[in-house]
């Protein structure tokens, strides 16, 4: 059953649940060991038989994954997630029970036990489930004892593998991927998981180094970091490993001798700062290259590794091999197009009296780049072009329509400056249909210009996109929604509107793209409103802090998109 971090046992539960102390007080009027968990599976109480029963206090239970912390098989290894009876039970809801269960008690003895699951109520509108263990059989061997050094059975084998193959290809981040391996194999497999990566200029750092301490992964940042270069010649299990090399065994005594090299010198370290006495080395391999190492060390548990452990490991790093190479690939395309687009946004024009400021946020790292782009240059000596964009597309493709589609606008603008903003989008949306590779696009044109009463002019017509705002200095603000016409590359033809607005002196003018307003969960209309509502509170803030605040207030946590915002203040009056 798998838990997260609940806080201490006299911290009040929230959300409409019950206090801890009640649960207590329930609790200890039970007098079989008992655990009450909410429908996530996170830990809220646990009485005084239970916590004798497992050797713990109630702070190294509460808050902790109890199935990692507490679940074994027979051998003493950690009960794989996709066996687990009472975790299923948990996630469905429904009563169920069993018997000769193994937990792990706090000094490493093994305690067999039945248990019973049952739906609990945690208050209004919370529900959960209570754990009764009873039955307990205990002075089993210590975890890690050689009466457990018995070969993980075949099924168990299976179903670990089958659980990295799912957890590490659900990420595209490696961070998270590298910590999703250690989780697998420590402490299923060893006490100690250490990741050695090849960067792509062929260097060695440590990525990770995790160790299994009072029932919780540790990350040693000690330990990590840069490493020395791959010696070509070396023979030991290392620098194999990294050279693509067989996986190997590995001890003390391997590196005690002179070194052959610096990643040797690092070993010596590893082995006498960690405690290590026997270790496994294989290669992570990636569908060309090979990508770095993992190393799995044991020293608390008193069996060593053998040559029969080694399939095992071979297997489990053939498939984060696999994950990592995907997601190197995704954040090698990311940065790719991100520095792309970032190179492409241009530099704003100095428009004299006018403040002006953009912003470009990527989205974030669950989704792929955008094609939104913001672009502001001048037509002549007197007018100036302002644009907010979004290409339709999540990829390096939409990327490259952007700056298509940016460099295409620049020149029509350029061939005829004193031609209405509709007309040059009319151009535009031709050129798209039959030379660009782009699908469809959303686009605001408009062009600034001083009129001979000392006040700005905004001319502008809107290609399917979310209209611009405009905030005066008292804090009214309202959607320029005229002009409004259908988007580019549709093939469909027509007239397209403009329309005309004096923008009042201290005024502040906002192109943005939907990434700012748009939520899976709520309508556009509500995110429109926010963002006025946000942007009138905002009005007195100099521009630079207005877009960021914006940033920060308004756009939706939940939302995967990019943001591009352009944003322009008129001068006050002479």
């Amino acid at each position: 059953m798998a838990v997260a971090d609940a806080g201490t046992e006299d911290a009040p539960v929230t959300g409409g649940r019950a206090s801890s102390s009640s649960l207590d007080t329930v609790l200890e009027d039970m007098g079989a060991p008992a655990v009450v968990v909410d429908d996530d599976g996170l830990v809220v109480a646990v009485n005084e038989a239970a916590r004798r029963m497992l050797g713990r206090e109630s702070k190294e239970l509460v808050g902790h994954d109890s199935h990692d912390l507490l679940h074994r098989d027979s051998h003493g290894h950690a009960m794989p997630r996709t066996r687990c009876r009472m975790r299923k039970a948990l996630l469905t809801g429904n009563a169920a029970h069993g018997d000769a269960e193994w937990f792990v008690r706090g000094d490493g003895t093994l305690v067999e036990s039945s248990w019973l699951v049952t739906p609990y109520s945690l208050g209004p509108g919370a529900t959960g489930a209570l754990v009764l263990l009873y039955g307990a059989r205990q002075g089993a061997p210590r975890q890690g004892d050689e009466e457990n050094s018995a070969p993980m059975p075949e099924l168990d084998r299976l179903a670990l593998l089958a659980e990295t193959t799912t957890r590490l290809t659900s990420t595209l981040d490696v961070d998270q991927a590298l910590h999703r391996l250690a989780a697998l194999t420590v402490p299923r497999l060893a006490d100690w998981a250490v990741v050695d990566l090849l960067t792509e200029q062929d260097e060695v750092r440590r990525a990770l180094v995790v160790e299994h301490r009072d029932g919780l992964l540790v990350q040693r940042d000690d330990l990590q970091g840069p490493m020395p270069p791959v010696p070509e010649e070396s023979p030991m299990p290392l620098s194999r490993a990294l050279r693509g090399a067989a996986t190997s065994l590995a001890g003390p005594a391997t590196y005690q001798g002179p070194p052959d090299s610096g990643i040797a010198v690092e070993q010596r370290r590893l082995f006498a700062e960690t405690g290590m006495h026997s270790a496994a080395i294989a290669p992570i391999r990636g569908l060309r290259d090979v990508l770095g190492a993992l190393t799995l060390g044991r020293s608390r548990r008193h069996e060593a590794f053998t040559a029969a452990d080694l399939p095992l490991l071979e297997d489990l790093t053939r498939r984060a091999g696999l994950a990592l190479d995907n997601a190197r690939l995704y954040q090698r395309q990311r940065r790719v197009a991100e520095t792309m687009q970032r190179h492409l946004l241009p530099q704003l024009p100095t428009v004299p009296g006018v403040v002006m400021t953009a912003r470009y946020v990527p989205a974030p790292d669950a989704s792929s780049v955008g094609g939104d782009w913001y672009d502001a240059f001048a037509l002549g000596d007197s007018a100036h072009a302002l644009v907010i964009g979004d290409v339709v597309g999540h990829d390096l493709d939409a990327a490259a329509g952007m700056a298509q589609v940016r460099n295409m606008l620049r020149a029509l603008a350029w061939s005829r400056p004193e031609a209405a903003p509709s007309t040059t989008t009319t151009r535009l949306d031709e050129a798209i249909r039959n030379i660009a590779e782009v699908p469809m696009a959303t686009m605001v044109l408009g062009r600034l210009l001083l009129g001979d009463d000392g006040l700005w002019r905004l001319r502008w017509t809107n290609a399917g996109h979310p209209p611009p705002l405009l905030v005066s200095h008292d804090g009214q603000a309202s959607y320029l929604s005229d002009a409004h016409g259908i988007l580019l590359g549709t093939g469909v033809t027509g007239p397209r509107p403009d329309a005309v607005t004096v923008l009042p002196p201290r005024a502040t003018l906002l192109l943005y793209t939907d990434g700012l307003v748009e939520s899976p969960h709520h309508s556009i209309d509500h995110g429109l409103d926010r963002l006025r509502r946000h942007a009138a509170s905002l009005a007195h803030r100099p521009l630079d802090s207005f877009c960021d605040a914006l940033l920060e207030q308004v756009r939706p946590s939940d939302n995967d998109d990019d943001v591009a915002m352009l944003a322009l203040r008129t001068p006050a009056p002479a």
